[in-house]
């Protein structure tokens, strides 16, 4: 096997390799590698260590799309039912229109 000093970057073919990456066992240059978890890897493999994570969210993401729902139902229904409350309160000359026809606001 080649020395790293004698490999080039497995995406930039012009680049001297920085890296070996564990998981894949390719030549990277800087740019193209990253630490994580103390140790140093491509793009592609932290990627695919990355995939069961968003699968779990993924798999409880309708649950918190029907709380989110059922949130949103039940505020709705709080906000129209003590807007009935006021509009019970009124008195009943208002709901039958009585109250428009009195002219109260034109002092008569």
């Amino acid at each position: 096997m080649q020395d790293i000093t004698q490999q080039r970057c497995h995406n930039h073919m012009l680049r001297e390799a920085a890296a070996r990456c564990p998981e894949c066992d390719l030549f990277f240059c800087r740019e193209c590698i990253t630490e994580h978890e103390d140790k140093v890897l491509c793009a592609a493999c932290l990627g695919k260590k990355r995939e069961p994570a968003i699968q779990s969210y993924d798999r409880y993401q309708w649950m918190f799309r029907l709380g989110h729902f059922s949130l949103g139902i039940l505020i709705l229904y709080i906000f129209f039912y003590y807007l009935g409350q006021i509009l019970l309160s009124f008195p009943s000359s208002f709901h039958e229109g009585t109250l428009w026809q009195s002219g109260w606001w034109t002092g008569s």
